[in-house]
């Protein structure tokens, strides 16, 4: 007895429900010409309810040898499978870039939602502060760990803050926006403020131009009246002295007319702002000196415990700490 084999112009259309109801364009001429179109598995009710296709029954393989029959599915079940085996083509399109965010936005959305995580629930947006500002030194030390595993969890971190705080933002009763109003707000930004990638402006030649376009697209934008306006003062001081340092610097006010002295914000504020306008970002800099610094007390420590000595006295700490094997 003879294989039996599905009719041409059979097919198995994969779709993915977080696209919602869209099919891919080369499966649309099948569906077209198809006798029979049914509804396969992995789909969600809303996607079955906007075919309004009836369910593959079991004996499809059967059905589908005599005319030309499409499965619409989600995933390749056993039907799928026995469709597939008799000769069926498979069509699907590839996701897109980004999909994966779809299900963030709908696992974040069901641990805020009734019946969700109460923890969740009970957050806003003052109580998610320390979260954003924990996870975003966690990603800076994957970076500067180069741990690419660590990194890649980080950055997930942060999204989720990004996430979260887009969700408490929607539920607020007077001025309320969503994950995407977030989105396409970023994408107007980005597109209008390179017109040289998505427009016909050809003036920015090098980075140093494109930055300083930059900054007079955001000043027009945003109609701001100084040009430290929109600079987030609660950053790290020595970040925030770099940063009023460049705008500074863009406006022409000289190195001597920035704050100088002999106390300790003013000698700051001026290395700050010496390193800044001397191409060095002074908060790195600082960074990296502190955890040299870390790293050669945790080695002093070992060396101290590898020799079975007791708490280091300060003279012991002087000569653990000038040894060149940190």
């Amino acid at each position: 007895m003879s294989e039996l084999r599905v009719a041409e112009g059979t097919a198995i259309v994969l779709v993915d429900d977080r696209l919602g109801e869209a099919l891919p364009p080369a499966a649309l001429p099948l569906v077209r010409k198809a006798a029979a179109v049914f509804a396969g598995a992995g789909m969600s009710a809303a996607a079955k309810a906007a075919l309004d296709v009836p369910e593959a029954p079991q004996d499809l393989v059967e059905l589908a040898a005599t005319a030309p029959t499409v499965l619409i599915t989600g995933e390749i079940d056993a039907v799928a499978e026995s469709l597939r085996a008799a000769g069926a083509s498979v069509v699907s399109a590839p996701a897109p870039a980004g999909v994966e965010l779809l299900d963030a936005v709908t696992v974040m959305d069901r641990l805020r939602s009734p019946g969700g995580c109460p923890w969740d629930a009970e957050q806003d947006h003052d109580s998610l502060r320390q979260y954003l500002v924990e996870e975003t030194y966690e990603l800076l030390d994957a970076i500067a760990e180069k741990d690419r595993s660590a990194l890649r969890e980080e950055l997930g971190d942060v999204l989720l803050q990004v996430l979260f705080h887009a969700r408490v933002a929607a539920e607020d009763s007077e001025d309320p926006f969503d994950v995407d109003a977030v989105a396409a707000g970023l994408v107007s930004k980005l597109v209008s403020r390179h017109p040289h990638v998505f427009a016909d402006d050809t003036t920015v030649l090098d980075t140093e131009s494109q930055h300083a376009r930059w900054e007079e697209l955001k000043q027009q934008e945003k109609q701001r009246e100084s040009i430290v306006d929109g600079v987030a003062l609660g950053q790290p001081a020595v970040a925030l002295a770099a940063k009023l340092t460049q705008r500074a610097g863009r406006a022409g006010i000289p190195l001597a007319a920035m704050p100088s002295g002999e106390d300790t914000g003013s000698a700051l504020f001026a290395l700050a702002a010496k390193a800044k306008l001397g191409g060095i970002d002074p908060e790195d800099a600082l960074r990296g000196v502190a955890l040299e610094f870390a790293e050669r007390i945790r080695a002093a420590e070992r060396r101290t415990r590898e020799t079975g000595g007791t708490a280091p006295t300060a003279d012991d700490w002087r000569e653990l700490l000038s040894g060149s094997d940190a």
